[in-house]
């Protein structure tokens, strides 16, 4: 195992900067998960890392050793991809064993860590088939036995569920969590999914543009987002983020209404509130519902406060008609308020 150091890493393509001066600290151990939308630099970043992509500038690390000019090979990394890359005319067995092979590691060796890799995976009974034999979630399995085999320091993945029906996703991050604290490698894992980043993650590095917006835990990143693209994109539902201005009563939107704000707030003109963050009030600020989505455990309501857009879920059950008011009050230990720039404040 090993840590992972990026220092100033920079990327171009021709005249086009991608990456800008990026930034890290990945401990040994570390389960880290590149998150953000798509063209934020994240799989570049992963490439760049396994020594697929040249670096164009800074400094990678990994252990003690600056690996910009490493061959792949020589980085002591193994890389599961999204689309799996398994010999379609190999068994599992011989795709797990394949980098080994190469090696010249002997077949005794090499039979002893595929079938270690297959037990700690639950391939034992597929090693004689072949890809197109098995599921979606089984190929990935063996995706990941074949970087277990190699015993790397650092394990890569990039995207490596997008390919996965919803259950599926479900049962095999918590495969590849549990993947993890059983071996203790070093992890980085590149998704578009938040909602994998925040169940699979000891740190999230949510990427925009090319650069790192904030670097955190989960919790970190969930309960005090420094910005508002942060804030926005951690959380399903979105945190809500509605525009206005601070008055001496308060937290100002249009049609005269006033959001409570916790005290001695700054110069704030965009409100943040999480959906879960809001309760029913029958003197709280009413809002005009627009859709209901029960899903059983809660109910999401889609609603317009202000002619903005605000959502709030419930574990009451609620049956209203859209055009209905619904009276609500936010959580004041809860609210955040930014500054025009899109900065937190509080």
């Amino acid at each position: 195992m090993a840590s992972v150091t990026i220092r100033g890493a920079t990327k171009f393509y021709g005249t086009l900067k991608v990456l800008h001066g990026v930034g890290i600290d990945i401990e040994d151990g570390e389960f880290v998960v590149l998150v953000g939308p798509s063209g934020c630099g994240k799989s570049t970043l992963l490439r760049m890392i396994a020594g697929l992509e040249e670096i164009s500038g800074g400094e990678i690390r990994i252990g003690d050793r600056v690996v910009n000019d490493l061959p792949p090979k020589q980085r002591d990394i193994a890389m599961v991809f999204q689309n799996y890359a398994l010999y379609p005319h190999m068994t599992v067995a011989q795709n797990m064993g394949f980098s080994l092979a190469l090696k010249r590691v002997s077949k005794a060796e090499i039979r002893v860590k595929v079938e270690r890799a297959a037990q700690i995976l639950g391939l034992g009974e597929l090693l004689e088939r072949q890809p197109r034999q098995l599921s979606g979630g089984q190929r990935q399995r063996v995706a990941m036995g074949r970087a277990i085999v190699r015993d790397p320091k650092v394990f890569l993945f990039d995207e490596p569920l997008s390919n996965l029906d919803a259950k599926l996703r479900v049962q095999m991050r918590s495969e590849i969590k549990e993947l993890h604290q059983r071996l203790k490698t070093t992890t980085v894992y590149v998704t578009h999914d938040q909602v994998e980043a925040m169940t699979m993650a000891d740190k999230i590095v949510v990427m925009r543009a090319g650069s790192v917006e904030q670097a955190g835990t989960p919790l970190e990143l969930y309960d005090r987002p420094q910005n508002t693209f942060v804030a926005g994109f951690i959380g399903s539902p979105a945190m809500n983020l509605l525009s206005g201005e601070m008055t001496e009563a308060g937290f100002s939107i249009a049609d005269g209404i006033v959001l409570p704000v916790p005290a001695n707030s700054g110069p704030a003109v965009i409100y943040g509130i999480r959906p879960e963050h809001l309760q029913l009030d029958p003197a709280g600020i009413a809002i005009e519902v627009v859709v209901l989505e029960p899903t059983g455990s809660e109910t999401l309501v889609i609603g317009r406060l202000g002619g903005q857009t605000i959502n709030g879920v419930f574990r009451e059950r609620i049956s209203l008609a859209p055009g209905s008011m619904l009276r609500v009050k936010p959580d004041l230990s809860a609210v955040h308020l930014f500054n025009g720039e899109g900065r937190r404040l509080n």
